[in-house]
């Protein structure tokens, strides 16, 4: 009995000396996970840096956004005038018309192009011909490295009003001239047209690597049930992409109210005829510095759009992560 009874009283201490030296290991601080992994602290100090440098120092500016700018009463001696900016954004309908172009592009771009490289990564992924295959895919890949300022040249070539190649190409059916320019809804599409053009084939490759990495073992034991390509697609490659898809869902809406500044700029310029349909919150706090130089009204639209966008991400997170835990960013 003795001996029954030292025995887990034994075990007990060396339990506890256990839990004690745990306790110990947990008291350590950031110093010594500092001192400890030295090396992977300094290989991420460039990191922190440039984080620092180029988004955390600039945030000072965000007082700009609160005052009437002046460039000659000095950096911090503008005239403090609180909600003024934003309430003048609000009342001229500017902040309204801002935030609706640019949600909903960047909605149309998102939906659209998930849509269109998930079809074509699994158009491409059942074809059985790799030189085709390779071909194909280079084909579709080779637009994303196309500069937006070629894109524009482009662009320019083809609708310009008095040599552009369209007006050419109707000239020479007997059909008079289009002012492409000065057709404000026209330009919703081309720009949607283009940003598609230009990056489908890198969105394609991403699904295509997730369509690789599904096991072949799904696809044989449904040939031997006896389902056909569409099912197995349907039941199979599409399910299988889900994960994939949510993924670059929430990435794509971190960046929603950025928009695709260098595509708007390039094709639209200083063309103030399409601002209604084409003006997104990017081009204008641009063209505020470049054109106007009002520094506060740029830093409350660039404040809003940092907000706006931060809400968004936040929102549409938790709504996923409440639905599925394991698709959320965080």
């Amino acid at each position: 009995m003795p001996l029954a009874i030292e025995l887990p009283l034994k075990g007990t201490g060396q339990l506890s000396s256990q839990m004690g030296a745990g306790m110990k290991k947990k008291k350590k601080g950031f110093l010594h996970e500092l001192i400890h992994n030295r090396v992977l602290f300094l290989m991420l100090l460039p990191t922190l840096l440039f984080f620092l440098v180029n988004s955390y120092f600039p945030m000072v500016g965000v007082y700009y956004a609160f005052t009437q700018f002046d460039f000659n009463s000095g950096l911090f001696d503008a005239p403090f005038v609180g909600l003024k900016n934003f309430e003048f954004l609000w009342k001229s309908g500017t902040l309204v018309k801002l935030t609706l172009n640019t949600i909903g592009y960047n909605l149309a771009f998102i939906l659209l192009g998930n849509v269109l490289a998930i079809v074509c990564a699994i158009l491409l992924s059942e074809l059985r011909v790799k030189w085709f295959k390779k071909l194909t895919q280079s084909i579709m890949f080779l637009p994303y490295f196309v500069s937006f300022v070629i894109l524009s040249v482009i662009v320019y070539n083809v609708f310009n009003y008095d040599n552009g190649f369209l007006n050419t190409l109707l000239a020479q059916f007997g059909a008079g001239p289009v002012d492409v320019y000065n057709k404000p809804v026209v330009w919703i599409f081309l720009i949607i047209l283009f940003y598609l053009w230009k990056n489908l084939g890198y969105s394609m490759v991403i699904y295509l690597a997730a369509i690789t990495g599904i096991s072949d073992e799904y696809y044989e034991a449904a040939k031997i049930d006896g389902a056909h390509i569409f099912q197995r697609i349907w039941y199979i490659t599409v399910p299988m992409l889900k994960s994939t898809f949510v993924v670059l869902l929430l990435f794509s809406l971190g960046s929603i109210m950025k928009g695709q500044f260098d595509l708007f700029y390039q094709l639209i310029g200083n063309n103030g005829v399409l601002y209604n349909t084409t003006d997104i919150l990017d081009t204008y706090v641009f063209r505020s510095l470049k054109v106007t130089f009002d520094i506060g009204m740029a830093t409350s639209a660039g404040l809003y759009q940092s907000l706006f966008g931060f809400i968004l991400i936040m929102t549409v997170n938790y709504i996923i992560r409440r639905i599925n835990d394991d698709y959320a960013l965080f």
